[in-house]
């Protein structure tokens, strides 16, 4: 059970690994490349066809990780703590700051909210990239 668990959570973060980075080079620098008066659709639009992909992805790697580590008890090591202290803060992250710039982005497109999404993101492109690394190899922490 443990080791199921284990590689459905490491699929998830490879999952969202990609997507990040795939959405942190490419698609979010491209929005303002999307006309004007075309922006409130498109957005729309993302906005609902990403959520097919991360919502399932991000909570199968919260549920998994955390009965994961549940489930190893006293075998827990300080890489399975700072994983899911990583996690943590890709939430926080995502609820706190990309949401929030989403949900302006929503209303039209806004340069200075554009900018501040794509600085802001790289909190997740680098927590879920590390998290990836200490899944994979968790013995260099």
């Amino acid at each position: 059970m443990i080791d199921t668990l284990f590689h459905l959570h490491l699929a998830a973060t490879g999952v969202m690994t990609g997507v990040i980075w795939f959405v942190q080079l490419i698609h979010y620098p491209w929005f303002h490349r999307v006309p004007a008066d075309q922006f409130t659709a498109y957005h729309r639009a993302y906005t609902e066809k990403v959520g097919y992909i991360v919502g399932p992805a991000m909570l199968v790697e919260l549920a998994t990780g955390m009965a994961w580590l549940y489930l190893l008890g006293d075998g827990r090591t300080s890489a399975d703590w700072i994983s899911m202290v990583m996690l943590a803060g890709i939430w926080l992250s995502t609820i706190g700051l990309q949401i929030p710039c989403h949900q302006r982005l929503a209303a039209g497109y806004q340069p200075d909210v554009h900018r501040r999404l794509v600085r802001t993101n790289w909190i997740r492109t680098a927590l879920w990239s590390a998290r990836l690394g200490l899944l994979v190899a968790p013995g260099l922490i």
